[in-house]
Parts: C-alpha cells; structure tokens; sequence
C-alpha cells in the first residue's frame, strides 16, 4: 500500500514551493520523519519528512518544477527497499545484439523477399561482422551465391578503405564557442533569489533611499576583543566577534533616535520600543536575514551566541519561517568579504540598514598627530521619507562613539 507525501504548510501568506533536491531516489529505505525532499520558498528552504517507515516510491515532480501547499511529491511504499526499486532495462543477449538482432534499419529475414545486395539479405555473420569493421554494405560486391556478400567481401572491403586520420589522443575537437572563449551557461534563479530581487528593487521603487557615512576607531574594541576572547569563549562556549558590539551600539543609538527604528505601513510610520535586529548572513543560495529578537535586552554574549546559531544554521538550511519575519533594523556585514565602502539596499518595510565594512590600517590626526589606526568606513542607507538628514548623522555618531569608547556600551551612555 502506497502513502501520499504532500507539500506541507510553508507559512503565512507562501502558498507555493520550488522543488530544490531529492533526497531520497526511487527504492531507497525510509525512516518515519527521515527527510525525502528540500523544497525552495521566498525565504528559506522546507525539509519535507516522510509520514511513514517504508520504501521511496515514484518521484511525482522533478527538480526545479513548481508545487503547491497539498500537491502530491511522491509516494512512500512498504516494504524494506528491493520491491520498490525501479527495474533496470533488461541487457541485450549476447547473441541476440551480435547475430539474432536486427541492425537498425536492416530490417528482419522474415519480412518480405529482397534483392540479394540488400542489407536485409546479410546473413547473421555477415552484419556482425560489418558492423565490426564499420563497413557500408551496399558498396560492398558480393561473390557468393547470386551475388550474395560474404564475410571475406567485408574484410577486403575494410582493408581496401583509407586509413583514418589519428586523432588527438584524449583531446576533444573544441566548439566554436570554447575555440573563442565565448561560453555561455544559463541557470535558472532560485526562488529565494527571485525574492531578493524583487524586494530589493521594491525598495529602491519606493523609499526615498539615501547614504550617509562615517568612519569609526576599532582600536579600542580590537584591544578588549583581544584581551577578554579567551576567557569569552571559555565562558560562553562561543567567540567573541565584533558584531557582538555593534549590535549592542545600535540598539542604544535607536533608542535615542526612534525614527531610524521605525517602519512603515500604508499611509503610517509604526515606532517600536523595541529592537528586532536583522543580521544578513550567507547562505547557499544568498544572503538570508534572520532576526534577533529584543536585542535591547540582550547582553553581548547573548546577541553573540544568537548569530552563531543563525549562521550555522543557514549553511545547514534550517532556518525556520518565522526566524526570518519582522525585524525593525538591519545590519550587513559586507567586511567580511573585504567590501571597502558601499550603499546597502532597506530591507521594507524597515527604514534604515547599517553596512560595516573592512577595517584596515589608515593615517589619521590625532591629537595634532598622524598616526596610523583601524578604521572601518560605516554607511547608513534610509528612507528620507521617515528619516531626516539630522538624524541621520546624529545615529551613526552615536554608533561611532559607544564602539570608540566601549564603556558607553557597558554604562549605556
């Protein structure tokens, strides 16, 4: 008896999937709840469980196509493995693919009569022994009997052809496109990137989108990071990064500037007094944006132990729905890829992202000296239709000054 595996429930509002991988093929054993399938949706991607124990069945779609909530994937069978397993094609006999077969084309001694130079005329020897020497049988003179060919005719008639031209051992003949260096490949988009696409460019439509700049000191925070990361992680059971302290940094500059932690909605500005941060982290497919809720109340390791868990679990692809909803603030961390300066895009309907950047040894004045320091370039895009210029500027240097001076951060000034 056969069990239906359907897509399940992919969330509020996502009425359809992109089948991404099988992972299990036709006669493979299955585990009640063992995965069978991953399927792609706007956000991230669905494991689909196998309801019962048994026998992979029939593949009811193919990767790529399209599902919807309730469509049939597959079937489970019972079974241990052997029953379900799809029949190979049965192997031409031996004799059946040197003598007995007809060759294609040659057509069957049973059929009506031909003219003795016919290739349906061949005896069994005779075309297993044309089709060894790759010879054309109708340029080919029969001796035998009414003409008939013979298998020394083939052979003369295979030592008589030109030898062929050597071909270069291993090499294929190039394309016309790889003799230019021209090749093409085309990959359709995943769901997930269709998705980014499609807000991004919702929110450069819409948002009245501007960048601001600064740079920032990470002295300060390299030295505590250097000084405390070994006791850090033998407390915490996670590393002491730098994301840890801009997020902390953040939330404090949002509270003393709200608008820049606010969204919108229609005809309306929402202000949060709290901060759901979006972190972008990468993921197999692109970036992905979970959040980290009540940020505001988290401690440095807490926020630093929540991203971890984030980042390894995008890699694995179990990032769950409604990790991903919400979210009042987004920060990019385009530094770990050695982004220099950059003009991040808003994640809608949020009004503003913070983009970090690499930090890098520069001359800078201080103290009526020139001395060099790790500086990072921080930008911060926003919908100048909530956000004023003023305020703006007056957030970054508030970020700025709590991650130049880390105190602030611990008395939260």
């Amino acid at each position: 008896m056969a069990t239906e595996v359907t897509v399940p429930t992919l969330g509020e509002s996502i009425t359809e999937a992109t089948l991404g991988e099988w992972l299990k093929q036709p006669g493979d054993p299955v585990a009640a709840d063992e995965p069978i399938a991953s399927l792609e949706t706007d956000k991230v991607s669905v494991e689909v469980p196998s309801p019962v124990a048994g026998v992979m069945g029939q593949h009811a779609v193919k990767v790529g196509d399209t599902v919807e909530v309730g469509a049939m994937l597959a079937t489970i069978e019972s079974g241990d493995g052997a029953a379900a397993a799809p029949a190979a094609p049965a192997a031409a006999k031996p004799a059946e693919s040197a003598e007995s077969a007809p060759a294609a084309g040659y057509g069957n001694h049973n059929e009506a009569p031909v003219s003795s130079d016919s290739p349906a005329a061949l005896s069994p020897s005779v075309r297993r022994a044309v089709l060894e020497h790759g010879v054309d049988p109708s340029t080919v003179k029969g001796t035998g009997k009414d003409g008939r060919i013979t298998k020394e005719d083939v052979a003369a008639a295979a030592s008589s052809k030109p030898a062929p031209a050597p071909a270069a051992p291993s090499t294929p003949t190039p394309s016309v496109a790889a003799s230019t260096g021209r090749n093409e490949e085309r990959v359709k988009m995943t769901r997930l990137r269709q998705t980014i696409a499609k807000r991004l460019k919702e929110a450069q439509n819409t948002a009245a989108m501007l960048t601001t700049f600064n740079d920032v000191d990470m002295t300060a925070v390299i030295e505590a990071r250097a000084k405390y990361k070994d006791l850090f992680e033998k407390k915490h059971g996670v590393r002491l990064g730098f994301m840890g302290f801009f997020v902390k940094a953040a939330t404090m500059a949002l509270k003393d500037i709200p608008s820049v932690n606010a969204s919108t909605e229609g005809d309306e500005i929402v202000y949060h007094d709290y901060a759901d941060i979006s972190v972008a982290v990468s993921a197999p497919n692109g970036l992905v944006v979970p959040v980290i809720r009540d940020a505001q109340d988290l401690s440095v390791a807490g926020i630093e132990k929540t991203i971890g868990d984030f980042g390894k679990r995008a890699k694995d692809g179990t990032l769950k729905m409604d990790e991903m909803k919400g979210g009042t603030f987004t920060i990019s961390n385009g530094g770990v890829f050695g982004s220099l300066m950059s003009t991040p895009i808003i994640n809608p309907p949020q009004s503003a992202v913070l983009g970090l950047h690499r930090i890098e040894d520069r001359p800078v004045v201080r103290d009526g000296q020139v001395v060099v320091r790790p500086m990072m370039y921080l930008a911060l895009s926003y919908d100048h239709r909530l956000i004023d210029g003023r305020e703006a500027v007056t957030f970054l240097v508030a970020l700025k000054n709590a991650i130049e001076d880390p105190t602030r951060i611990l008395i939260d000034l």
